[in-house]
């Protein structure tokens, strides 16, 4: 046997960016810890990070190219895979059209470099309008809001935790995500500091979830009413003239119109419809307003409903007239090394609403259109209807909404290709699946997340281990297919020339900062605190941060016909909502056996009124039924969350049968997106409405 190595890198599962130590032997992994050097991370870790050895080692894992049959799955070689989806793209797009071929990508490959770096390009080879992401899942809200008041999807604002000394948490658990569109590892440790500095942390949520444990004081609110909240905190900081702009006073374009939207919504009008009093609405506008420095923090809760793009809007406008924007303890931006807005200029024209969705109208931003709308695009026949597919490191029967529908529209397309690791509830549709190295196979920089990093910092890892003579990593993968649907050769970039070139030419460029750099200091390398920058980087025409595009202001109306509509709907009387779970992230780390070990954790938790009234027992198999589907969960009751409310974990159902997978018959669970509706979107954006399903329980 050889010695014992140690190896440094990022955990690429989740968002929180945790710098681990790897203990290895030739190729057999002895332990994965905190890297304790680690500048950004400083050691912590959560249990998710041992599934990267579970991944690398998974007998179930795809190694080679498989085809389906009428008898069964069968290997095929790499050239010969290649050389079919090439000629059955290339088929279906001049008989059918361009746009009839289409392109789904999963959340993994936001953690993925070689595809951050050459996903553009290959989109661009398949030359087809009709792309879909998970981020219409649950992100949309954030990026449209950045793009009509800054300027660019991409510039988003992040809590500056580490200085704050008053958070406001509104459809957050960031104690369990580290983060979410604010990428913040041991946000437990970080919020415990803001309370030994003698700041507060207020969380808004129907459960009392474990953020809210923590917390110095939660408060229940009804699914959806968010906006209201929002609004009446507004109308509170404009009551009591406590408008502060500070530094961006002169950079602020809309201020009057927003003082006009908000008066008919105090506190005292919408208290009954949020389910918080009055007093207590006043009390979180004042302390945030008067607070030294200050954060409003909106995230799934806020964003997956149909409301969400109001939420984000409202968030951004709460934080900057109490002077909490781009100031220390505020709302800040990242200026991160490999910088993804060097090359948006000013005034560069918004993709959002350049096309709209063919069958429902929904609209096209950030390069893609609504996943909600995908099933619909493949049912629907006419011009444009997708013939053929392509999903990327992405298990869309399970994360996106009406998961049973789009499993029945994959059966109708004519051809389709997964580029995935694992036979699962998705790729199983597929005629060719292509498996790609894992996560300890391949080199990593957070291009993405270090954008919503509460602290500018890089670093660079190597892979772990070499590939083996048959794989292929998803880079390679995709530019082998690009380069075939375009006749031209493969260029040759791999992921450290374009990542090289990037830091050299990046912010921190002219202070030496390159991939040597990054590969001379493997712990990672701190860039500094988040700066007051919005002025240098915005990027609207003007300059200026536009604080009422009429684009909200004209979806207002449909949140006030929401007013009229009764409070319960006496068919489907309970709001469903989802729960993040510590040893979860989406679906794909229900491939890891140690984190789906021991007792079933997808429960429905209800109220104990709830249940005493429906006659429920603790541990009950319940069946939970919506306009869309039914299924059956154990309960779960307590008092952590508010009367009327359920919640079950979103990413789970992997023991759908045919999948063709052993372990799915292990794995517990039933997913929630079989209750969804894919009918049910934020219409301004076009966001998947998760949260706030109407539902109908009995025991089963």
């Amino acid at each position: 046997m050889s010695e014992v190595k140690t190896h440094l890198r990022t955990c690429n599962i989740c968002e929180a960016m945790c710098g681990l130590e790897i203990k290895y032997q030739d190729k057999q992994i002895l332990s994965i810890k905190g890297d304790k050097e680690d500048p950004f991370s400083q050691g912590h870790i959560c249990p998710k990070a041992t599934a990267l050895q579970d991944f690398y080692h998974d007998k179930e894992r795809l190694k080679t190219p498989i085809k389906r049959t009428e008898n069964g799955w069968v290997d095929i070689s790499w050239q010969d895979a290649f050389d079919e989806i090439i000629e059955k793209f290339k088929t279906i797009q001049e008989t059918q059209g361009k746009n009839a071929l289409g392109v789904y990508l999963g959340n993994p490959n936001a953690h993925n470099l070689g595809n951050a770096m050459f996903l553009p390009a290959f989109i661009k080879s398949l030359g087809t309008v009709n792309r879909y992401s998970s981020a219409s899942t649950d992100q949309m809200p954030h990026h449209v809001a950045s793009n009509y008041m800054l300027g660019a999807g991409i510039l988003i604002p992040v809590p500056d935790i580490d200085r704050t000394d008053f958070m406001l948490i509104i459809g957050g658990n960031p104690v369990v995500s580290n983060g979410s569109m604010m990428t913040a590892p041991n946000v437990q440790g970080r919020m415990k500091a803001i309370q030994k500095r003698g700041g507060k942390v207020v969380v808004v949520d129907p459960r009392r979830t474990e953020t809210a444990k923590m917390a110095d004081e939660h408060l229940f609110i009804r699914p959806e009413k968010d906006a209201l909240l929002l609004l009446s905190m507004i109308h509170t900081v404009f009551a009591n003239q406590q408008i502060d702009l500070g530094h961006l006073e002169n950079y602020v374009e809309g201020l009057d119109k927003i003082e006009s939207l908000v008066k008919n919504f105090s506190p005292q009008e919408m208290s009954d419809y949020i389910g918080i009093d009055a007093s207590a609405i006043e009390k979180l506008a004042t302390d945030m307003a008067s607070a030294k420095s200050a954060v409003c923090y909106s995230r799934m809760g806020a964003s997956t409903q149909t409301f969400g793009g109001l939420c984000q809007w409202l968030t951004n406008v709460f934080n900057i007239i109490t002077g909490n924007f781009d100031s220390e303890g505020g709302a800040m931006f990242p200026q991160p090394a490999f910088d993804l807005l060097r090359r948006t200029e000013r005034g560069q024209k918004t993709s959002y609403g350049r096309y709209q969705s063919r069958v429902r109208k929904l609209p096209f931003f950030n390069g893609e259109f609504p996943v909600a709308t995908l099933a619909d695009e493949i049912t629907t026949p006419g011009q444009d209807q997708i013939k053929a597919l392509i999903t990327v490191a992405g298990n869309p029967v399970l994360s996106s909404p009406s998961g049973d529908k789009l499993a029945v529209a994959f059966e109708e397309l004519d051809f389709m290709v997964s580029v995935d690791i694992y036979l699962n509830e998705t790729t199983k549709h597929a005629n060719i699946i292509l498996p790609a190295t894992t996560g300890l196979e391949n080199s990593h920089y957070d291009i993405f997340f270090n954008s919503f990093s509460v602290r500018n910092n890089a670093k660079y890892s190597a892979p772990l281990f070499e590939k083996e003579d048959n794989q292929r990593a998803d880079w390679e993968i995709l530019k082998e297919i690009a380069a075939g649907l375009s006749g031209r050769p493969n260029d040759g970039f791999t992921p450290e020339f374009v990542l090289d070139m990037e830091l050299k030419s990046g912010p921190y460029g002219n202070q030496g900062l390159s991939l040597q750099k990054l590969i001379d200091n493997p712990h990672g390398i701190d860039l500094g605190a988040l700066k007051p920058c919005i002025i240098e980087r915005i990027k609207t025409s003007d300059g200026k941060v536009n604080l009422a595009p009429q684009l909200y202001l004209d979806d207002i109306p449909r949140l006030k016909d929401m007013l009229s509509q009764p409070a319960r709907d006496k068919d489907y009387p309970f709001d469903l909502i989802g729960r993040r779970l510590a040893r979860s992230h989406n679906t794909w780390t229900q491939n890891s056996k140690r984190l789906v070990k021991g007792k079933n954790p997808v429960t429905l938790q209800l109220n104990p009124k709830d249940a005493t009234d429906l006659g429920v027992e603790n541990g009950q198999l319940l069946s939970v039924s919506s306009n869309v589907g039914e299924i059956k969960i154990e309960a779960l009751i307590n008092d952590d969350i508010l009367q009327g409310v359920v919640s079950m974990p979103q990413g789970w159902g992997h023991n759908q049968k045919d999948t063709g997978m052993s372990i799915a018959a292990t794995q517990p669970g039933v997913s929630i997106n079989d209750l969804t509706d894919a009918n049910r979107v934020d219409l301004l954006t076009g966001n998947a409405a998760l949260n706030g399903t109407k539902v109908s329980i009995k025991v089963a």
